[in-house]
């Protein structure tokens, strides 16, 4: 026992190993000492000190180096809202002399693996990981989701009693669960704040009053067993806008079966003025179909499926549903299209501006490109390289045979591609390796459209959309000669009408029909404007005929200087011309 006892006795206090810390780092003053001593008077245990109001953890005053010398060293935790209220600027410096620093670089490699740039890294250990660390005591190996759960909630109940926003610390934790993932710590990708929202139909039904907010979420539940979560996601969105609109005109309804057809045109004309809220500019006819159609779909659904409250009779009609306009797929142009190539490739976004390269050069619609996995290339002996598509908008795969550039192409963007362990598909749920990935996680629509943006601003083309990349695929193998069922096959359409579309740009036959329908007119008809011969004025023009040509409205040439006129009696169009003759 006497040697315990010994070692125990030989163990410094906190006090004594606060100033063996000054000494080490040469800050020999005696102010950090004797404000140590003071706090250790007052609460002769720190964890006292922890559990006092935040306003008096906060008014530390001299005391503040000697709990940040305890926090560090792991004698300290004193709560995540004193760790968020309060910053430490000499963090990095005393974590040189922490227990912490070994797990601290470890996450700081792990980031850069992840393509974080070292100042991002650095913010996100100091405001997150070391945070985490020093509230829980506990290794990063042994952290859970839980821990960074609890600070994410210490941060929305600042926001809600301070106003101050936590978006930064948002963003940080996002990226700390991020680089937790793929290096073992935690044992699920995180899961994207936008894709929680759009999943939470409550949460999209605020705005809509009751009774309708109840039956619309449960008519989404329903629909989700049936349909693909972007389906559900539009329909609820318009859906919204529907149960608001009714809200304000009809306040005192009550239940689903009350909807009349006054309701459903009052709709309408709302629909037909509508304006995007972004841009202020016309709802496109798309838009304004949609949003008819799904609420046509919801009241027929609901009648079929034989919901007691759905309406008596049918209330929106087959005239109701704007029609869908036939417009021509808008492709770029040869020289709008080189531009565009030559403004990706002079990006410096690599993995962007390749992955839009990689859409052009195979026609992917943009969902498909994203989800593109990491092995998507498959090689066949004597049929060349093969691209394969995954499931997109109409559930279905195909392979789509591609060049050696095109492969290329695909191999940079795997030098690029950050690497980690697989991530949840959004479709299965299976873990997938998916070729377009970034700081530990998937490259989003928004970022490829953004750099898309770009890129069509400094080529000199205003604005263009992804879908034109894929329209410009088409346009050209069309113009080539392709077959329309290869062409379906290229573009994974599954009916033939949505290929013709492509077919009416272009049409061989109709240029031919025109052409031989052109020669034979000016066979017939000659040239269509003979050589005439200028005519010459030998009088005074204001005595001289003009040409009798009968014009829009009724009007001559004549004008009130040259007098009456000798056909008076056959025109009469002119006041004038009745005036008589000198």
């Amino acid at each position: 026992m006497l040697p315990e006892a010994a070692s125990a006795a030989a163990e410094p206090t906190p006090l004594e190993a606060f100033g063996a810390h000054l000494a080490a780092t040469g800050r020999r003053g005696s102010d950090a000492l004797a404000a140590a001593a003071r706090f250790l008077r007052r609460w002769p245990t720190p964890e006292d000190w922890a559990g006092e109001p935040l306003d008096v953890r906060l008014s530390l005053g001299a005391a503040g180096p000697f709990v940040v010398f305890l926090c560090l060293g792991g004698r300290l935790h004193p709560g995540y809202d004193f760790l968020i209220a309060r910053k430490f600027p000499s963090f990095w410096r005393e974590l040189t002399y922490s227990p912490l620093r070994t797990d601290v670089e470890r996450f700081l490699a792990g980031a850069a693996q992840l393509g974080f740039s070292d100042d991002y890294r650095r913010a996100v250990a100091s405001e997150v990981i070391g945070r985490v660390l020093i509230q829980t005591g506990r290794p990063m190996a042994a952290l859970n989701r839980n821990d960074l759960d609890e600070l994410a909630a210490a941060c929305r109940d600042r926001q809600q009693r301070t106003g101050a926003s936590w978006e930064h610390y948002a963003y940080s934790l996002q990226a700390a669960r991020r680089v937790l993932f793929q290096l073992g710590v935690l044992t699920e990708p995180p899961a994207h704040a936008l894709t929680r929202l759009r999943q939470r139909w409550d949460a999209r039904m605020a705005t809509v009053p009751e009774p309708l907010r109840d039956r619309f979420i449960a008519y989404l539940e329903r629909l989700g067993a049936t349909h693909a979560r972007s389906t559900v996601s539009g329909t609820a969105g318009r859906l919204a806008y529907f149960g608001q609109h009714v809200g304000q005109i009809a306040p005192g309804l009550s239940s689903l079966a009350q909807l009349e057809r006054a309701h459903i045109e009052s709709y309408l004309a709302a629909v037909a003025k509508a304006r995007t809220w972004h841009t202020g500019a016309p709802l496109s006819a798309a838009e304004r179909r949609g949003r008819v159609l799904a609420v046509s779909g919801f009241l027929n659904n609901i009648t079929e499926w034989g919901w007691p409250d759905a309406p008596a009779r049918r209330l929106v009609f087959r005239a109701d549903i704007p029609k869908r306009p036939r417009a021509l797929p808008r492709y770029l142009p040869p020289d709008a299209d080189r531009r565009l190539v030559e403004a990706l490739e002079a990006s410096t976004n690599r993995l962007a501006a390749d992955a839009l390269l990689l859409q052009r050069a195979c026609g992917l619609r943009i969902g498909e490109l994203v989800d593109l996995e990491l092995d998507c290339v498959h090689e066949i002996p004597g049929q060349g390289a093969w691209l394969k598509v995954p499931l997109g908008k109409l559930d279905s795969e195909r392979m789509v045979p591609i060049d050696e550039p095109t492969v290329d192409l695909v191999d940079r963007i795997v030098a690029h591609r950050s690497p980690g362990q697989p991530l949840r598909h959004p479709r299965t749920g299976r873990l997938v390796e998916f070729l377009l990935t970034h700081y530990g996680k998937r490259v989003s629509i928004g970022s490829l459209q953004d750099e898309l943006a770009r890129a069509g601003h400094a080529a000199g083309l205003g604005r263009v959309t992804s879908h034109q990349l894929r329209h410009t695929y088409a346009t050209a193998l069309v113009n080539a000669g392709v077959s329309l069922q290869s062409l379906m096959i290229l573009l994974g359409h599954t009916t033939a009408a949505m290929s013709l579309r492509y077919g009416r740009l272009f049409d061989a036959t109709v240029r031919a029909e025109y052409e031989r329908a052109l020669t034979l007119a000016k066979d017939r008809l000659g040239p269509l404007l003979p050589d005439a011969t200028p005519v010459q004025l030998t009088t005074d023009w204001r005595h001289a005929p003009l040409i009798k040509a009968r014009l829009a409205g009724g009007y001559c040439l004549r004008t009130p200087a040259q007098g009456a006129c000798p056909y008076t009696n056959i025109c009469g169009t002119q006041s004038w011309c009745f005036a008589p003759a000198a």
